[in-house]
């Protein structure tokens, strides 16, 4: 039953739960409130401290002793203490906040999802408040994007919808509510350097398809679309090194509004 949640989308779905494993991504799961449904624990071993103290904080939560080998089966590594099972949020765009320094990230129809841990990861880091994936895409939460996120999954509100039809009636909402928020598509033949664009305003950021790039409905979507100038004999960046390198700058720019804005140094 638990190992078909690391292979099968379609029964991580149906059960609306996930498989996750590793002190800090555990760790980050409880401290952000997701829901464990269970804790399978390694029968053979005397639980650590760390482990003794998430049992006696997830009491209701499933206790289940797995023999060492079993358990190895849903691990990559076999002296895994414990893995989690973990409650899938809603896939609710609400669940993003949008502040007037907003920062979101939407990952257009990916293909692979240590791609989308990977931004999930650079998104949390450099400020963003929300991550967003559209389309026909790589699941969230395969054991790949899991891993790849190292918990950041768990602190960044993270939200699948169908197309980019649904992100932007929520746009329009927020912008209707007074929050200004600009749609800007990584793009390499886009118009403005990123460097000179401004991202101090509230951005919601779009990237591509690790194969094709935007799809030309979100290009004609996005009010800006910005280029990563390079050199060298590389022709481009793959997805989750090009959306880090633009949440980068944004963060640069942010950071250095405020200490302008604040009177230090320039």
């Amino acid at each position: 039953m638990w190992q078909a949640l690391l292979g099968n989308r379609n029964k991580r779905q149906r059960a609306g739960e996930f498989l996750v494993q590793g002190v800090r991504p555990i760790s980050l799961a409880v401290e952000h409130g997701w829901t464990i449904n269970a804790l399978i624990q390694d029968a053979s071993r005397v639980p650590s401290q760390w482990a003794r103290e998430l049992l006696q904080s997830q009491r209701q939560a499933e206790r289940v002793l797995m023999e060492p080998e079993l358990l190895a089966e849903l691990t990559e590594k076999s002296e895994a203490e414990l893995v989690a099972v973990v409650a899938m949020p809603p896939d609710e765009l609400s669940r993003i906040t949008v502040e007037r320094d907003f920062l979101g990230v939407v990952f257009d129809r990916p293909t692979g999802p240590g791609n989308i841990g990977s931004i999930i990861r650079s998104a949390d880091a450099f400020g963003a408040d929300g991550f967003i994936v559209t389309g026909h895409a790589a699941d969230i939460y395969d054991p790949k994007a899991v891993r790849a996120s190292t918990g950041s999954l768990f602190a960044l509100p993270s939200v699948r919808v169908p197309s980019q039809r649904e992100v932007m009636e929520w746009v329009a909402e927020q912008r209707a509510g007074g929050v200004p928020i600009v749609v800007v598509g990584t793009d390499e033949h886009g118009s403005v350097d990123v460097y000179d664009f401004d991202f101090t305003q509230p951005t919601l950021l779009l990237v591509g398809n690790e194969t094709s790039g935007l799809s030309a409905a979100w290009k004609e979507l996005a009010d800006e679309l910005v280029r990563i100038p390079m050199g060298g004999a590389a022709s481009s960046l793959n997805a989750a090194n090009a959306a880090t390198a633009v949440l980068y700058e944004a963060s640069r720019q942010r950071a250095h509004s405020s200490k302008t804005s604040a009177g230090g140094a320039v």
